[in-house]
């Protein structure tokens, strides 16, 4: 990876975590409502990913940490906060809030609360890229916890017996909520759970954006070429807790300290100071640049948008062709 690349995925990481903290203010200021789970700790592993696949034509889902990742495939921060506001310019109109982000037309696929849902959903979509000759894949984030759900066998036997071309992002960040890996999981190295199974798997360091994307060439590159599954896990942490009802007392404060010192956007910041290719008052100034592009114009387009009209809300439930409800299609 070349100088310009990692001055690139640090401006990413950095947006996006000023993103996340806009996004912690806003609730806290109860302009967001719902649930809300923020991504801080983990940017590398998204970013890292995405820099190896081909946002906006390969197809995205993942769970309800979802914001970043949408805006990773190339979807509108503002209409993401928008959606957050709950808000009828959002991404999905308003309707589906922070675990739903969605947008079609850059193929992102959408964030969803059920865990372990988006497992069968990702085989749906590469089967379909199958039985259509392209050459995009199916890229499925999920958490660790996500792993001991039924859907997670059920899927990863489908796509090996049927060959689809799908790429399962691991992002273990060691808690499923409150619950440690260690008290859940029999085996905690995620990626050999795949063995049974067949599938290409690896480990790489989330919380090094670098390491992600050389970890990620080898994983998208296989699935790509070889139109079979791969599964890449990556080991991370988020800063935060769960949710935003969580304040993390299951953890202790030298453990979320010691993961600190890793933190992602620093490291490649660092990385990049000690080559000579950033300064201190470059990085500063981009902070600034980032910070004031989210103040001045994606919180406004959020705050300003109108909500959605009461007349819609039995919108978008049913499709609109009925056809095959007649049985003609």
């Amino acid at each position: 990876m070349d100088t310009d690349q990692k001055k690139h995925l640090l401006r990413d990481m950095l947006f996006a975590r000023r993103f996340e903290e806009s996004c912690y203010e806003a609730y806290v200021e109860r302009k967001i409502g719902g649930f809300l789970h923020l991504y801080p700790g983990q940017e590398a592993c998204c970013f890292g990913v995405m820099s190896a696949a081909r946002p906006g034509e390969d197809y995205v889902i993942t769970g309800y940490r979802d914001h970043v990742h949408a805006i990773a495939c190339g979807a509108d921060p503002g209409e993401v906060m928008a959606e957050l506001y709950g808000k009828a310019n959002g991404s999905s109109g308003g309707f589906g809030g922070s675990m739903h982000i969605f947008d079609v037309k850059k193929h992102f696929m959408g964030g969803y609360a059920i865990v372990g849902g988006p497992f069968p959903l990702a085989a749906g979509m590469a089967m379909a890229l199958k039985m259509k000759g392209q050459e995009a894949i199916a890229i499925c984030f999920l958490g660790d916890a996500a792993n001991n759900q039924g859907t997670f066998h059920e899927t990863m036997n489908m796509a090996s017996v049927w060959k689809l071309p799908v790429l399962f992002v691991c992002e273990n960040n060691l808690y499923g909520i409150g619950t440690s890996i260690e008290r859940s999981t029999a085996e905690l190295d995620q990626y050999k759970r795949v063995a049974g199974y067949n599938i290409a798997a690896a480990m790489a360091d989330g919380q090094d954006v670098v390491a992600v994307h050389d970890a990620a060439t080898i994983a998208v590159d296989h699935v790509r070429n070889t139109r079979t599954p791969y599964f890449l896990e990556l080991k991370t942490y988020r800063f935060r807790g769960h949710s935003m009802s969580d304040g993390g007392k299951y953890r202790s404060r030298e453990e979320e300290n010691e993961w600190k010192q890793r933190d992602p956007v620093r490291l490649l910041k660092d990385a990049l100071v000690a080559e000579g290719a950033l300064t201190e008052a470059d990085y500063k100034a981009m902070d600034r640049e980032l910070l004031k592009r989210i103040e001045d114009d994606i919180v406004p387009f959020a705050e300003q948008g109108p909500l959605p009209d009461v007349a819609d809300v039995e919108a978008h439930v049913l499709s609109p062709d009925l056809r095959w409800a007649r049985g003609e299609v």
